[in-house]
């Protein structure tokens, strides 16, 4: 079984109206998305606006999230930046607010050489004993990691896994080819969930299970019982979902779409800016 399960969420983060984390409401998130297939979180990565969280914010959500979730699934903290002393500094006190794993993005905007991927996420790694999960988005960090760097990497002892979010399924497919043992990659992509399965994945680290949970773990749980043609009429059918919770800036889509349901998580921070009525209609009319 995989680490961190086969389907994990990219959680938002719930605010008031004030735009300061509610913490009532990410207990109602964290029900939701555990009751519809979640079987681990991960906490203030960019789906969860970390960009906008200040380092405070971030660690009360990461002790909150944990102490709540208290064992029913694997909390993992977002605490990647592109600054290295930083971010291994942030992963530090992050460690001790009883998560259960690292997740680290790959540097961006400095668009540093392989070498440099290299060395920040190994000096990232050897400053926590918890387990790492690497997580490489080319689309936002504009550099991309490599097959042969993030095997590199994996011969990290703490090292367990990356979030794959380059599309390029030769390179996943290599990756998990030439992995050492317990090695696992997770489909950063929730269109690609299936394909990446299909050669030899562990799970996704998905964004629309927010609203699509239940129907996402019957697509994996068909594909790993044997069922393929199964999950691939459901792979199928949630297509546009996958796709149109990304039509516009990630996680406005989302959130309205979770407060539409009644899972209220309120609004967005700026640079992100709230749905206008036709992009709201749009989202809505993708929850049938």
């Amino acid at each position: 079984m995989a680490m961190f399960g086969r389907l994990s969420t990219a959680m938002v983060t719930p605010f008031n109206d004030q735009l300061e984390i509610d913490f009532d409401k990410t207990e109602r998130l964290i029900d939701h998305l555990l009751e519809t297939g979640s079987e681990s979180l991960v906490v203030s990565g960019t789906t969860g606006e970390s960009p906008t969280l200040t380092g405070e914010e971030k660690l009360k959500l990461f002790r909150h999230v944990a102490q709540y979730v208290g064992g029913r699934a694997k909390v993992v903290a977002g605490t990647g930046s592109n600054n290295t002393q930083q971010t291994i500094e942030f992963t530090q006190a992050a460690s001790q607010t009883g998560v259960d794993a690292i997740m680290i993005v790959s540097p961006y905007y400095s668009k540093t050489s392989q070498e440099g991927l290299y060395q920040h996420f190994k000096a990232v790694a050897e400053s926590t004993m918890l387990p790492v999960m690497l997580y490489n988005v080319p689309g936002r960090s504009v550099v991309n990691m490599t097959a042969e760097t993030t095997l590199r990497l994996a011969e990290l002892p703490n090292v367990v896994c990356t979030k794959e979010a380059s599309g390029n399924l030769t390179q996943i497919s290599q990756i998990i080819e030439h992995a050492p043992e317990g090695f696992e990659v997770y489909s950063g992509d929730d269109g690609l969930t299936l394909p990446i399965l299909a050669i030899g994945g562990a799970g996704v680290v998905s964004v629309t299970s927010h609203v699509i949970g239940k129907e996402m773990t019957e697509m994996v749980n068909a594909f790993f019982n044997g069922e393929v043609r199964k999950a691939a009429d459901i792979h199928r059918k949630l297509v546009p979902v996958f796709e149109g919770m990304f039509k516009y800036p990630s996680p406005t889509p989302v959130k309205a779409a979770l407060n539409k349901m009644g899972v209220d998580v309120g609004g967005v921070r700026l640079p992100l800016v709230e749905l206008n009525d036709e992009e709201k209609a749009f989202v809505y009319s993708l929850l049938g």
